[in-house]
């Protein structure tokens, strides 16, 4: 698929031209995800692709420059890093970090439920990722089985930056952003939040891991809200069998209530070694696990697909419309676009890891105007609420493709 390689112009700005297409693995709101090799380099990458129409109409286009930008700032090695980023006629592209292993979500379904050993190992990966993030002034607000994806050797790496915002010291955020069941108690009062909500969401998903249900229930908006905010945490009554007294401890801690007694969130600094220090991590060198030296206890199988093949399905059966490479039109009169394609035009910005710099867009979320109880912001980068629909999960979610 595609054109041959003597036809591509390498020196130029990157394009969907600079890659091969394969399979597709996996499915978002707004497009798909399939695995690419760049025609030079051979290296095979994720391409993210968004559809521009559908992102406007659900009125999206804010989220994907949000997310544009919060990826050009981050580069760790538990997270799945952006390496390219540009657009054609119909849809706005990331090219990202490949993850075979497949998401979280993928095994415990497969799996009924996962060991306390390797939940513990991922929890000590993602914590990492989490303080690095919080020293860059990102809450992700959204850690969830299906937003941690495996590399092909186990190791746990955050994705889908989609509702991810900087915060501020001087200001705490309001908005209802993320899934539900996820939510910190500060999150669903709407009392004002910061970084701290993301240590209660990735205990919360801990919990799941290792027990395969949710610590808080709810058939409602509200009687979830009720839970989240005092139902005590309960455990199964075979906890003992799948967990440890060390294990519970530190669940118990990390899906703390009070932010500022929850494990993680001491400070910025202090908090992350209380993490390490924790005596459920007591097995873990935390000099290898940072530096992505560790020797996972858990191996994805590669031999078969870590991911549900009913993506790739739906595009041979023309259930949606395949993507193909497609020269761009020329644009040269951004006035006649609508404000929303003129949007994502001026703002989608192209990146080339092989040729740019990494660089922040922090701090130029300040507030300018209120509307009832939300705040216009200046930048597109900021506080952003979510469609409802997306705030209540069923009991089962879905089963989620890399790199939504």
């Amino acid at each position: 698929m595609g054109c041959c390689t003597s036809t591509v112009d390498f020196d130029g700005e990157v394009n969907l031209y600079h890659f091969s297409l394969h399979s597709a693995v996996g499915k978002g709101a707004f497009g798909k995800v399939r695995v690419v090799e760049h025609k030079r380099s051979k290296e095979l990458y994720a391409l993210k692709y968004i559809d521009k129409q559908r992102c406007i109409k659900q009125k999206s286009v804010s989220n994907i420059i949000q997310e544009r930008r919060l990826l050009e700032e981050i580069e760790h090695p538990f997270i799945v890093n952006m390496r390219y980023a540009f657009q054609d006629d119909e849809n706005c592209f990331f090219v990202l970090d490949l993850m075979l292993g497949g998401d979280l979500r993928f095994h415990l379904e497969r799996k009924g439920c996962i060991e306390e050993e390797i939940v513990a190992f991922w929890v000590a990966e993602l914590s990492c990722a989490l303080n690095y993030l919080h020293n860059q002034k990102i809450i992700h607000r959204d850690i969830k089985p299906d937003n941690i994806l495996m590399d092909g050797h186990g190791h746990a790496h955050l994705t889908d930056f989609n509702i991810a915002v900087h915060y501020s010291d001087h200001r705490q955020h309001s908005s209802v952003a993320g899934s539900m069941s996820y939510m910190a108690p500060q999150v669903v009062a709407k009392k004002g939040y910061s970084w701290q909500v993301d240590w209660w969401s990735l205990g919360v998903t801990a919990y799941e891991l290792i027990f395969h249900r949710r610590p808080f229930d709810g058939r409602t908006s509200e009687r979830m809200t009720q839970s989240i905010l005092k139902d005590p945490l309960r455990f199964p009554d075979d906890v003992t069998t799948r967990c440890s007294a060390n294990g519970v401890q530190a669940l118990r801690a990390l899906i703390e209530r009070d932010p500022d007694a929850r494990l993680g969130c001491r400070s910025l600094d202090e908090g992350i070694e209380d993490v390490r220090r924790h005596p459920w991590f007591s097995n873990l060198n935390w000099d290898l696990v940072e530096t992505k030296r560790s020797e996972p206890p858990f191996t994805p199988d590669l031999k078969h697909s870590n991911f549900d093949v009913s993506h790739e399905l739906d595009e041979f059966l023309m259930v949606e419309k395949p993507l193909t490479h497609t020269k761009r039109k020329a644009n040269a009169d951004l006035d006649k676009l609508r404000p929303e394609l003129r949007q994502l035009e001026e703002q989608f910005t192209v990146y080339d890891f092989t040729r740019s710099r990494r660089q922040s867009y922090y701090p130029h979320n300040l507030p300018v105007t209120k509307m009832g109880t939300e705040t216009t912001w200046t930048d597109s980068r900021a506080d952003t609420l979510i469609p409802t629909a997306s705030m209540v999960e069923p009991s089962r979610a879905p089963s989620a493709a890399s790199h939504r």
